[in-house]
């Protein structure tokens, strides 16, 4: 870090030298017009003209080098229309227009500097957040070191309102931060123990001990500064941008110029039409634009390397998806806890919990956690012990018992064979528990689509998406179900590193074609993209090196944001420039004529460019995009319902694990599943659900386009109705003949599988809904 901070420093000095010549440039010329002016006012022309021809000869030297410069980097350099502009009005003595002129190119300058700095504030802040020193635990006591010096384990201390210096995990019982430097999220959040917390986000609470996981370098904030130190005002696309309607606007104005010259033969003429064909709208409305879009991204938790890659967003047509982490949440989690006769799914789920607490498998945390939020009491577990790629053993109770695989190639009972194949079609894994050496149950677990992800496609495809493709390391099953859930336009599965490399490659010879990953195997298919994005909160490395832009944040929807922004920027760009030299040709045209003296060109020329930067810094606004807060009120409702539908998951679980029960026996213990999913639909489900029409909707009917959003809910809650009155009819009908009979058992099943088909569709779509409105 050390060495990148004395390279910003120089940068700061660089940039701090040309801010003061700018500025120092600006004041002259400034000085020089309106010092003449009163020269002139006063009675004396001849001083007059000698001010205003010192303020031009000031601004001819900078504008020579500034032509230099172009012309070494191999540019023509269209800074040139205004040396001959300004050469002109000291050939013809027009010093006043010359003087008016050196203001313009003075005074754009500065415009161009002031929107950078207002531009790249976000990033400055960034960089000059970095921690320079940690508070390392040694014993009793506590030592101040320097960053460099802080290693993978130590155990730091993070005072209120301190910066995290690098990653690690809360070793306190919490830690209130505020994230909102890196994901834009203004609320506070609070971390548990053993919860990993990234670097750069600030301690909002009381004092928390850190254990530190990664060094300074390789820290999460690290890689976001490195990133953010190359997102500032580059200029790559402003220099295509500029030489491309260059290519034309400069032998155009020259032709203009030596036309009217030889056309009337007045060299004034020619000096009135270079004069108004001075290109500021060119040089700066394009960078002014950029920029501002850059500092728009990176306000909405996106780091982008670069003006170039942001250019690129703007004209992406094709996106490429890897699927863990990017479409899916990227962590397993508990899809459903399955008993055998004479168990119940939540004695399996806290066994299995209780044997993995103490393994650092993903699974084996996945299951935990389940157990937790469930609230599950977990017995205790001695003797427990774990076989890597097998699972874990222990005694409960004085039995013995295990989770993790088992041999499938024996006999199997029919309720396991159920299991497998759900877990085929579901694309889960399984953890089968067994106790006393009997299989007893099993855990199907999965790595969900993110609750985002649909919304975020949709934006995309309005932002000028056109092709949506997957590309994946995984198995083709689970791959084809999120193709299918998502509505992608194609996928490939199973896919090496060197696979995904050639698919990018094939996709960017029909268009401009973004490339999105997370793990360190999609880092060569990012480089090989035409813009590569990193899911940078909880990528790796090695990815976020490769990628042209980094997703600060966890919410893959900023991915949407940054093309909407791409885009509009490119377009105010466009707009900007071309708009000011279609006003410069109408002007050349005047002034060729004879209608346009040099004096009044050159002030023309100003408020010409005066318009078309003001014009450009539009592009730091939200623009129509923008979404309107939830009022403190909906945000309550919200927060409660969001609640209640987590709370909700396990009761819709118990229709389908009723009509399961009915398939495999449906006796006195099917009778009983199918009564208490009839009393969760009648008390929980069905109130919820009539609550969320009738009191959140009408809250929120301004955030989901009117009061017709609510007009699924209200035909899902319908149907979920009838179904379950049919189900009560069911019941009844059971009771008075002493049972359930065979007349009813399809009719049952078929109702019983429709009400959990229906309400986890309503279940994921409130989950989109609801990740959109606290988002």
């Amino acid at each position: 870090m050390s060495l990148l901070s004395d390279a910003s420093a120089v940068r700061r000095r660089v940039t701090a030298i040309a801010a003061a010549f700018e500025s120092s440039l600006l004041a002259v010329t400034a000085a020089a017009l309106v010092s003449g002016a009163g020269a002139w006012v006063a009675g004396s022309p001849a001083l007059a003209d000698l001010l205003w021809a010192l303020g031009t000869l000031v601004a001819v030297l900078p504008a020579v080098a500034w032509v230099v410069a172009a012309l070494r980097q191999g540019r023509a350099g269209v800074d040139l229309i205004a040396v001959l502009a300004l050469g002109g009005t000291l050939a013809v003595r027009e010093y006043l227009a010359g003087a008016l002129i050196a203001l313009m190119l003075a005074t754009g300058r500065a415009l161009e500097a002031a929107a950078r700095r207002r531009a790249s504030h976000d990033v400055r802040a960034l960089v000059e957040r970095v921690p320079r020193s940690a508070r390392v635990r040694i014993g009793t006591g506590v030592r101040v070191v320097s960053l460099a010096e802080v290693a993978v384990g130590d155990l730091l201390v993070v005072g209120p309102g301190e910066v995290v210096p690098v990653d690690g995990d809360v070793e306190s019982p919490r830690a209130v931060l505020d994230e909102s430097v890196l994901t834009g999220e203004s609320l506070q959040v609070e971390r548990a123990q053993n919860e990993a917390v990234r670097s750069g986000v600030i301690n909002a609470g009381g004092a928390f001990d850190l254990r530190a996981t990664a060094t300074e370098e390789n820290s999460a904030y690290a890689e976001i500064v490195r990133l953010a130190r190359q997102a500032g005002a580059e200029s790559a696309p402003v220099v295509r941008l500029a030489d491309r309607y260059a290519a034309w606007f400069l032998p155009v104005s020259l032709a203009v110029a030596g036309l009217a010259w030889l056309v009337s033969g007045s060299a004034e003429r020619a000096v009135a039409v270079l004069v108004v064909a001075t290109p500021c709208p060119l040089l700066l409305a394009a960078p002014v634009a950029i920029v501002s879009g850059l500092s728009r991204a990176s306000r909405r938790g996106v780091v982008v390397r670069d003006g170039g890659s942001l250019e690129n967003l703007g004209q992406a047509r094709t996106l490429l998806l890897d699927k863990t982490g990017t479409l899916t949440g990227g962590r397993p989690r508990v899809l459903d806890a399955v008993a055998a006769p004479g168990w119940r799914p939540e004695q399996v789920l806290g066994l299995a919990a209780a044997l993995d607490a103490y393994s650092p498998h993903v699974l084996a945390q996945a299951i935990v956690d389940a157990a937790r939020e469930r609230g599950l009491e977990l017995p205790p577990v001695t003797d427990v012990r774990e076989d890597p790629g097998r699972g874990a053993t222990g005694t409960v109770d004085g039995h013995p018992a295990s989770i993790g695989r088992v041999d499938t190639t024996s006999a199997m009972p029919s309720w396991a064979k159920a299991v497998n194949n759900r877990a085929l079609l579901d694309g889960a894994a399984v953890a089968w528990l067994a106790v006393d050496g009997t299989t007893t149950g099993a855990v199907l677990l999965h790595d969900p689509v993110r609750p985002d992800s649909a919304r975020t496609l949709r934006h995309l495809r309005a932002a000028g998406i056109e092709r949506i493709v997957m590309l994946t390391g995984d198995r083709a099953e689970p791959a084809h179900e999120v193709t299918a859930l998502l509505g992608l336009d194609g996928v490939r599965a199973e896919l090496s590193p060197a696979d995904k490399v050639a698919a990018v490659r094939a996709e960017r010879e029909r268009a401009v074609t973004v490339m999105v990953g997370d793990g360190v195997n999609d880092a060569p298919a990012l480089a090989a993209a035409d813009v590569g994005v990193a899911m940078g909160a909880r990528g790796s490395t090695a990815t976020s090196e490769a990628a042209d832009v980094v997703l600060t944040t966890d919410h893959v929807e900023r991915l949407a944001d940054a093309v909407a922004i791409a885009r509009r920027t490119r377009q105010i760009a466009v707009q900007s420039a071309l708009a000011g030299m279609l006003m410069s040709l109408l002007a050349m045209g005047v002034a060729a004529w004879g209608l346009l003296p040099p004096t009044a060109g050159a002030l023309l020329q100003e408020g010409i460019d005066v318009a078309v930067i003001l014009n450009a810094l539009r592009a730091l606004g939200a623009g129509s995009a923008g979404q309107r807060a939830l009022p403190p009120a909906a945000a309550r409702l919200v927060s409660r319902f969001a609640a209640e539908h987590h709370d909700l998951r396990d009761h819709v679980d118990a229709v389908r694990g009723a009509a399961d029960e009915l398939s495999d026996s449906p006796g006195p213990r099917a009778l009983a599943a199918v009564e208490e999913a009839h009393r969760l639909l009648t008390e929980r489900l069905l109130p919820y659900e009539t609550a969320v029409e009738q009191q959140l909707y009408p809250a929120i009917a301004g955030q989901l386009g009117g009061p017709e959003a609510a007009s699924a809910i209200r035909r899902s809650r319908a149907e979920t109705e009838r179904l379950t009155r049919r189900v009560g009819l069911h019941l009844r009908l059971a009771h008075e003949r002493g049972g359930l009979g065979a007349d009813q058992l399809n009719d049952l099943r078929s109702c019983l599988y429709g009400l959990h088909a229906l309400l986890r569709l309503r279940l994921t779509q409130e989950d989109e809904e609801y990740t959109a409105l606290n988002d």
